[in-house]
């Protein structure tokens, strides 16, 4: 592993095992042994089922023959529905029983059962015309355009209708990662969430594969920042929308970082708070694969925590991915296995100033593939939930017994938490 392409196979293979057709992640701790009647009491009939349906946003093209979406860019954007299924013949209650079980009698599989496309917005940008003597953007097109935001409006709308909270949870996936990859992680995370969000799951151009795929995978994190901040815009026009709570992996932290942070300086240019136009209560950022110096420069730096509520970040020094990002990038801190030792006096000093950021290192054994934790692992996943669901501040005092470890430092184990159960 001394060249660089022999380093870029070897985080794809990282990135990439267990993916396909794998098994429901294991019970969160927070939920082994409790009441599954409670975990879930606040699911409406429509949603109890062993389907899980996730509304998607894709600037994905579509494969040539129809049979869905590759690592090809689109200059429009998609939305429509994905099917996750777990298990094959599970009822409900039966469901429940395993997602709540300290040990389970079996191991439901995940699998992608449809996917509809529901619409498409026209390409950008959008071409320019000449209108009684001045130069617009072409009216057809925009009307177009206004008639697929309205679209999308309605179907959120709908959705939200459904859900017990006015809240969406919208996951951006990783390098190497295909749509329903990310479907598959969306779909048991917000069924251990309670089912109690809009699930939306953003999916950009990843999934190239082979010794150029890293870099390309790359520049389409690039490529997709207009789409997504256009989604975001168009998400913060909906009234009846309360919060949103964003969970980023891998490649897609970055992906997520600069969308917001465009979006924030734009905000913060007219004269209005980003909080209260995006209403964006929790940013997860869970195995970043982002350069810490680079975060202290675009985020720290700008003070963009202005327009977030919470931002956490989850890290783990076995992640192995993150390890031969580490050599690829040559990065002096990785953020996904980032310690507070790792850090100067002067940047534990700005941290410190900042405590709507903490970091959380995970200390245990992950099972399976280390850079997924954030979800394979039961404790990790257990913080996921009590941060989101039960929207908790870290601390013992909190509800969220982590030990301390500096300002904005924390550390969980395999056990945390210690209260398992309970909620």
């Amino acid at each position: 592993m001394r060249t660089t392409p022999q380093l870029v196979i070897a985080l794809a293979t990282l990135l990439l095992a267990g993916c396909a057709g794998r098994a429901l992640m294991g019970t969160p701790n927070v939920y082994a042994g409790a009441e599954p009647a409670t975990v879930y009491r606040d699911v409406p009939g429509e949603l109890q089922s062993n389907k899980v349906d996730l509304l998607y946003v894709t600037d994905r093209a579509q494969e040539r023959d129809g049979s869905g979406y590759g690592f090809g860019r689109s200059a429009s954007l998609a939305f429509g529905s994905i099917v996750v299924r777990i298990g094959k013949a599970i009822s409900w209650d039966e469901l429940m029983e395993l997602s709540t079980a300290k040990e389970r009698t079996k191991e439901p599989r995940l699998s992608v059962v449809s996917i509809e496309e529901q619409g498409r917005f026209p390409s950008v940008p959008v071409p320019m015309v000449l209108v009684d003597g001045e130069v617009r953007r072409d009216p057809l097109i925009v009307k177009a355009l206004r008639e697929r935001e309205g679209q999308l409006l309605a179907e959120l709308s709908r959705r939200l209708t459904l859900a017990p909270k006015a809240e969406v949870v919208i996951y951006i996936h990783g390098y190497n990662n295909k749509l329903s990859d990310a479907a598959l992680t969306l779909g048991e995370l917000w069924h251990f969430l309670g089912r109690e969000h809009v699930p939306v799951l953003y999916s950009w151009p990843a999934g190239h594969g082979g010794i150029s795929g890293y870099a390309y995978d790359r520049e389409s994190g690039e490529f997709t920042i207009y789409h997504l901040k256009s989604f975001l815009r168009l998400l913060a026009a909906l009234p009846e929308l309360d919060r949103v709570h964003i969970i980023a992996h891998s490649r897609g932290t970055d992906v997520a970082i600069t969308a917001l942070r465009e979006l924030f300086l734009e905000t913060l240019a007219e004269g209005e708070d980003p909080r209260q136009r995006f209403h964006i209560r929790n940013l997860i950022l869970a195995a970043p694969d982002m350069d810490f110096e680079v975060l202290v420069q675009r985020v720290v730096a700008e003070h963009l925590e202005r327009g977030l509520v919470q931002v956490t970040l989850y890290t783990y020094q076995k992640d192995k991915a993150i390890q031969v990002a580490e050599r690829l990038f040559g990065s002096h801190t990785r953020l996904g296995r980032l310690q507070q030792n790792d850090l100067s006096r002067e940047d534990v000093e700005s941290l410190e100033k900042v405590p709507s950021i903490t970091f959380v290192e995970f200390t245990g054994k992950s099972k399976g593939l280390s850079h997924g934790y954030f979800h394979t692992s039961p404790a990790v996943s257990s913080d996921l939930i009590l941060s989101i669901r039960y929207e908790m501040p870290p601390g013992p005092q909190h509800g969220r017994p982590m030990q301390r470890r500096g300002a904005n430092f924390w550390a969980i184990d395999d056990s945390y938490p210690p209260n398992a159960g309970e909620h």
